[in-house]
Order: structure tokens, then C-alpha cells, then sequence
């Protein structure tokens, strides 16, 4: 099976901002250390692009709304692009569009099934139409330097933990996240903690999931992760 591209609705061109080094570094341009610490680190950082998996709802309270939006901002401002399910509805769209709002790239992935049942996003950056779900996570994976899941339902928890097990069995070592906004994940979490005291999965999977409740912090942990362990081969993300 090939996957379909569409051909972008929204094109950003690449900037390259010169570095300004603060005079106690032997610059000549000027600028305060905080501002050549921070174009440093973004300089180091090897994430391109993060999925974000998320509710195609809103949820009951504005908090979920909020952290979206703070999320996309964040992305952009750490000049990493946005990969998520392409749809127009919900927090899904919430985070899309702050991205957007903020000049940032977006990549939208959805199965032609869904296209019309979850408003597929035609303002991004990138939309790729698939014929399966499998074929949406498995080039969403592909697409993605690190996972941040958000509050959701079924299919947030679906992608999170597939990509968690894809982790667990050796796939891949890219970060992933857990925004656990306003406590949203708190039961998760205590539940995944049971499934280590019963002896399911063990210390080292445990720490696979890298958890935070303010979407800046989250981004940092992410960017600042050190996998424990190599990926055995080259993975086409196809026959996973």
C-alpha cells in the first residue's frame, strides 16, 4: 500500500536567524547571555517534529483547551514542527492552529474514512490522506521525533500505548510524553505503577513514559532524553 500526499495547502518558508553572541563570548553583534544560551540550545536539539496525540473533543474544562494552545506555541518556539491526526475538530484542531497562529509547520495524517467524519484540516501545512489507521500511526511514528500524548478518549490511549509497546519491544528509542493536564492522567499513571508492583512490566519500561503537567517543562525532558538503550536495525515503519 502507498500513501497519498496531498499537496500542501500552506507553504513556510525556511528562516535561518544569525546567531548573536553576547560580547563576553568575543561576539561583535551584541545580545544578553539568556538570548545566546537559548539560540545555543536550540541549535542542539535533534527533534524536528513531535506527534501529539489528542482528544477529538474538547473535554469538560478549559484547562485542556488552554495547555493545547500553550503546547503549539511552545512547539514553535523550540522550532519544532507539529505532526498530529489532521483533523479540525476538537483539541486536535486546538493545537493545529496554535502551531499555525505562530508561523510553525504542521503535518496532518488521517485515513480517507475519517477525512470527512473528523473534518480533515485543509489549512495545514501538510495533509496526508491513508487508506488505514494503521498506515495513520505507522507514518505519524515515521514523520516524528518524540510523542506527547494529551487528554483524550479510547483513540488517544490506543496510539499512546502502541507506541509505548513499540518502545518496549526495541523499535524505536524516540521520547514520549505524558501532558498530564490538571491531573487528567493521575488514575493512569497510578494504574501503570500497580502493572510495575505486579510484576507486568518492568523498572526500565517504566520510565518510557515521561510525564509533566506544563507543556513547556514536558518539551524540555523530552528534548534533554537519553534513550538506555540502541535501536537494533533500521525500522520500516510499515510492517510494524
Amino acid at each position: 500500500m502507498k500513501w497519498e500526499l496531498i499537496i500542501p495547502y500552506r507553504s513556510i518558508a525556511a528562516t535561518k536567524e544569525t546567531l548573536s553572541f553576547p560580547p563576553s563570548q568575543g561576539g561583535t553583534q551584541g545580545g544578553d547571555k539568556k538570548t545566546y544560551k537559548k539560540k545555543m540550545f536550540l541549535q542542539s536539539n535533534t527533534i524536528k517534529r513531535i506527534c501529539v496525540f489528542c482528544g477529538s473533543n474538547h473535554g469538560a474544562r478549559s484547562a485542556y483547551t488552554d495547555a493545547a494552545q500553550q503546547l503549539g506555541k511552545a512547539l514553535v518556539s523550540h522550532e519544532i514542527g507539529l505532526v498530529y491526526g489532521g483533523g479540525s475538530i476538537g483539541l486536535m484542531t486546538v493545537v493545529a492552529d496554535a502551531v499555525l497562529k505562530e508561523k510553525g509547520e504542521v503535518i496532518g495524517v488521517i485515513p480517507h474514512a475519517l477525512s470527512s467524519k473528523e473534518f480533515a484540516h485543509y489549512g495545514l501545512t501538510e495533509l496526508h490522506l491513508v487508506s488505514s489507521m494503521h498506515e495513520r500511526k505507522a507514518m505519524m511514528a515515521e514523520l516524528s521525533g518524540a510523542f506527547i500524548a494529551m487528554p483524550g478518549g479510547f483513540g488517544t490511549l490506543d496510539e499512546f500505548f502502541e507506541i509505548v509497546t513499540w518502545a518496549q519491544l526495541g523499535l524505536h528509542t524516540k521520547p514520549i510524553g505524558l501532558l498530564n493536564v490538571g491531573g487528567y492522567f493521575d488514575l493512569l499513571l497510578k494504574f501503570i505503577d500497580y502493572m510495575l508492583q505486579e510484576r507486568f512490566i518492568s523498572a526500565e519500561h517504566r520510565q518510557l513514559i515521561i510525564t509533566s503537567h506544563n507543556p513547556e517543562e514536558l518539551l524540555l525532558k523530552l528534548i534533554r532524553y537519553k534513550p538506555s538503550q540502541q535501536i537494533p536495525k533500521v525500522i520500516d515503519w510499515k510492517e510494524t
